[in-house]
């Protein structure tokens, strides 16, 4: 009963995590583009653009530097909690407060004094980032703690990725519903019409079930106390970097990854905008949210089976195969709603089975960088995780931004205003640019990754027997 009240919790913190993750990376930017500015002039309001994704761009990838840093942070914590737990909570409320704060124009600041708006959105947008990485390092370096057994972990980490995809694929099914509804409530309006208030009613909701499923995994989880883990040694800061430097596994790991994440992310930011612009059908992105829920649901749950049929390593070179094959089927589909579903479907339903193949590999690398360097750096190797993500995110807001202004996809356009010439701008950043970055990506995993769950093995019997020599 313990250890399914431990993977309910994990996974409703996982819930929580991706509800805020999906929010931030996915879907602020689509409140940026077509809600934060409303001055008179639209090459004002697209000039503010271009300076918050800067910004955005700017501060994530600074900020992303220090990931490793607030790993070997949390991996150093020593408190009657654990290392991770007082991170994970301080993490989730001030980065939920921050949360909400950017989901406004800061009092009218945006037209009064759009200069003064900039100065505080990177210090709130700062302060969100640094806390977000706390929580997100603390919450997904907890796996190797819950337990050494790769089967063991395999289930806490399908149980946390079920938890996840609801959280993120929930998002896509309530954005449009939740802001129109809080846009009538606080604004009065009617029909579809998206108001900012709705939007930061939407963004306060968020928050708190953030926070929640937080608060959640800090009550319902422990860490696992033996002798492997106990051979943890404080990392120094300087240390940090070569930590991950000298883990080869991990690093050609991170490189494939960062390829596949950045891909998934900038397709599926702009999803939202395929259907507002290209479709003409905003209201019908709802049925991507369920899709992909539904499908996000058997991908985790039948994960295990697949893995111990065909291995991770076949799970992420076929699982970009049939993303590959849902970009095909996207560039034939046109506005035809059933065939862009196919196309979603395809792309989207390997993707928490990469993801799953991923986490897993990350995390049966501490027992790799253990035993080759001889340290054990459990929150300095699983931030290695985290940090590609939010690489990829501060790439794909850039992206975002730069293809929405390319493509006029901006303000009170529609999808009958957009130009032939914007239409292939925009399906290039959204489909063939990503296409030739998942080929790169499967290349680099399938010529230089080796840790397979049986070398895995092989090397917690060897840190065994090279303690038990010790003794």
């Amino acid at each position: 009963m313990k250890q399914i009240n431990q993977y309910f919790s994990y996974a409703f913190g996982a819930f929580g995590h991706d509800a805020f993750y999906a929010t931030l990376s996915t879907y602020f930017m689509m409140f940026v583009t077509s809600q934060l500015f409303d001055g008179d002039s639209a090459a004002q309001n697209a000039k503010m653009i271009g300076y918050v994704t800067t910004m955005i761009v700017v501060i994530r990838l600074v900020e992303i530097m220090f990931d490793p840093l607030i790993g070997g942070l949390v991996d150093n914590t020593e408190t009657k909690w654990g290392k991770f737990k007082p991170w994970l909570f301080v993490g989730a409320l001030i980065s939920g407060l921050m949360l909400m704060l950017i989901f406004t124009n800061f009092g009218g600041l945006t037209v009064s004094n759009p200069m003064l708006y900039l100065i505080l959105f990177a210090i709130a947008f700062v302060i969100l980032d640094i806390f977000y990485s706390f929580k997100d390092i603390s919450f997904w370096s907890m796996l190797p703690a819950l337990s050494l057994d790769s089967k063991t972990r395999t289930k806490f980490g399908t149980i946390a990725r079920f938890g996840s995809t609801l959280g993120a694929q929930g998002v896509a099914i309530i954005i449009v519903p939740l802001v129109v509804y809080f846009s009538h409530i606080f604004s009065g309006t009617t029909g579809q019409t998206q108001t900012r208030t709705g939007w930061f009613w939407f963004a306060v909701v968020i928050a708190v079930v953030s926070f929640l499923g937080a608060l959640a995994t800090c009550l319902g989880t422990k860490e696992q106390t033996n002798a492997i883990r106990e051979q943890t040694e404080h990392t120094r800061f300087r240390d940090v970097f070569k930590v991950i430097g000298e883990n080869d596994q991990l690093m050609w790991l991170a490189f494939s990854y960062f390829l596949f994440a950045l891909s998934y992310v900038v397709t599926n930011s702009l999803l939202i905008y395929y259907f507002r612009y290209i479709m003409g059908k905003p209201t019908e992105f709802s049925l991507v949210g369920v899709e992909t829920a539904i499908l996000g649901v058997i991908s985790v749950a039948i994960f295990p089976l697949v893995e111990s049929w065909i291995k991770r390593r076949a799970i992420y070179m076929g699982g970009i195969a049939v993303m590959l094959l849902g970009y095909v089927t996207f560039l034939f589909a046109g506005t035809n709603l059933t065939i862009v579903l196919i196309g979603v479907a395809l792309f989207f339903f390997p993707y928490p089975m990469v993801f799953l193949a991923t986490l897993m590999t990350i995390t049966d690398s501490v027992e790799y960088g253990q035993l080759k360097n001889g340290t054990r750096n459990e929150s300095v190797t699983l931030s290695v995780r985290p940090l590609i993500d939010k690489l990829a995110g501060a790439f794909a807001n850039g992206i975002v931004a730069f293809a929405a202004i390319a493509a006029g996809m901006t303000g009170s356009a529609k999808a009958s205003s957009i130009s032939a010439s914007g239409i292939l701008q925009f399906k290039t950043y959204m489909f063939y640019a990503p296409m030739i970055l998942l080929v790169i990506a499967a290349i680099i995993f399938a010529r230089h990754v080796k840790l397979s769950e049986a070398e895995h093995a092989k090397i917690v019997a060897q840190l065994e027997n090279n303690l038990d020599n010790q003794d």
